[in-house]
């Protein structure tokens, strides 16, 4: 196959599949070496980004993928429905940050950092698909360790999570004052503990992932 064959090959592949594919795989199918398939990717994506289109592709865990474009998200979102929407509250920010720079990590971990309950931050992160399940401490209880998932990098634009900022100490005293603030929920009329939904700004913090 010639270039324009094999960038029209990768193009296939990547349409179809609708999310991140190894470039081994890529490498694999088109029958030329990893190299050659991650250079030949890149200059397509180059292309992408400097051309008028409404797609890209974007690099996400030694693998490719082809989505929308931002700038176009308001007219996609008047066509596919089953685009979806998640606001993230400073409670899901924390407990997120959390597992992203302590991965693997268990919920009692979580807990301990946080000084708090975290049950519904995690099970709601895992609902968003930005956490899930990688496996089970070797440890009595064989308790479940959290990661972040291909979803949590393609929504902060982030390609692996080494990429992710250095945290320092002024943002670890943050996480430790906002959970001392969760301790004081609101009691409601009804005599229940309420839940904290305020909403971090964060630049208006809102992620979109396309429901399966």
């Amino acid at each position: 196959m010639n270039l324009t064959q094999i960038e029209a090959s990768i193009e296939a592949i990547l349409f179809s599949m609708g999310e991140a594919v190894p470039t081994k795989k890529i490498a694999e199918a088109l029958e030329i070496e990893p190299e050659d398939t991650y250079s030949i990717i890149m200059n397509m994506k180059d292309k992408y980004d400097e051309d008028a289109r409404g797609i890209k592709i974007i690099e996400i865990d030694n693998g490719f993928q082809m989505c929308t474009k931002e700038a176009y998200y308001d007219q996609v979102k008047k066509v596919n429905f089953k685009l979806k929407e998640f606001i993230l509250t400073d409670v899901l920010i924390e407990t997120l940050a959390i597992i992203a720079y302590k991965q693997p990590i268990t919920r009692a971990h979580i807990e301990a950092v946080r000084g708090v309950n975290s049950n519904h931050a995690v099970n709601r992160l895992v609902e968003y698909n930005l956490v899930h399940e990688i496996g089970r401490m070797d440890a009595p209880g064989k308790p479940i360790l959290f990661g972040t998932t291909k979803d949590f990098l393609r929504g902060f634009g982030l390609q692996s999570v080494t990429e992710l900022p250095e945290l320092g100490e002024e943002a670890l005293n943050h996480l430790k004052e906002e959970a001392e603030k969760e301790v004081q929920l609101t009691i409601g009329d009804d005599g229940q503990i309420e839940e904290d939904t305020s909403e971090i700004d964060l630049d208006n913090l809102v992620l979109s992932f396309d429901e399966e």
